[in-house]
């Protein structure tokens, strides 16, 4: 099975990351072993950029990518963090309130699928149930240094509870930035589905004479422009929050 480019069929645009206007924030988590590339995934996504050093990221670095699509604003607030041990428990404090998770893996580094259950398990234990979850195998640049076959990475992905699997390449730029766009488009439609679901509840509220006490869906969305350290996007449902 050979990697494939991500298409779109939707139209959107890519904002300078200094755009302070948005009508919706999702915070994301990028996380696996230490050197799959995850900083450098996600440093040629936003700045097109590709540092050839390796330099491992200390507790976490902090990216945000703003993405028009249709009339709405997306900001993404993406969490890298570092894969080394000593870090892990300081890792854990960034799942919470995450809409979604960027698991890597890098395709010339079978001890780096091999960790993903755990990094997997920790996810579930330390994140909302209801977390998304995208599965990445990067480096496919270096094609003739494979260890993990594309069609491994299909099978991790239909085990678990995973929404997409793409192979990428940081160095080209292969899918790079797609993943972010395809990662906007999926919380993007869910929003639209909640907002669906909860114009529905209220027209079953409203023939009920039981009118007034659900919030309403952007109250769940924290809109601080002064604090991007604690922006997420919430998965509460009615009258609850966390």
């Amino acid at each position: 099975m050979s990697s494939k480019e991500l298409k779109f069929d939707f139209n959107y645009e890519i904002l300078p990351e200094a755009y302070n206007k948005y009508d919706l924030i999702f915070k994301i988590i990028i996380i696996g072993d230490s050197g799959v590339g995850k900083s450098c995934l996600t440093q040629m996504a936003i700045k097109n950029n590709f540092d050839s050093v390796y330099q491992s990221t200390i507790g976490f670095e902090f990216f945000v990518l703003n993405i028009k699509i249709g009339e709405k604003v997306i900001k993404l607030q993406i969490w890298d963090t570092c894969g080394q041990e000593i870090y892990r428990s300081l890792i854990s404090n960034f799942y919470r309130n995450a809409s979604l998770a960027i698991m890597v893996y890098s395709v010339t580094d079978r001890k780096s699928f091999e960790n993903l259950d755990l990094w997997y398990n920790e996810l579930k234990t330390n994140s909302n149930n209801k977390i998304n979850v995208f599965l990445i195998g990067n480096k496919i640049d270096l094609d003739e240094q494979r260890e993990v076959k594309t069609e491994e990475g299909e099978e991790f992905k239909n085990k678990n509870e995973i929404i997409k699997f793409i192979e990428s390449s940081a160095k080209s730029g292969f899918n790079a930035l797609n993943i972010f766009i395809e990662a906007a488009k999926l919380l993007y439609d869910e929003y639209l589905q909640e907002i669906k679901n909860k114009e529905g509840n209220d027209s079953n509220d409203n023939n009920n004479n039981d009118i007034g006490h659900s919030k309403s869906y952007d109250d769940n969305i924290s809109r601080n422009n002064g604090d991007t350290s604690t922006l997420s996007y919430k998965r509460s449902k009615k009258k609850k929050c966390c």
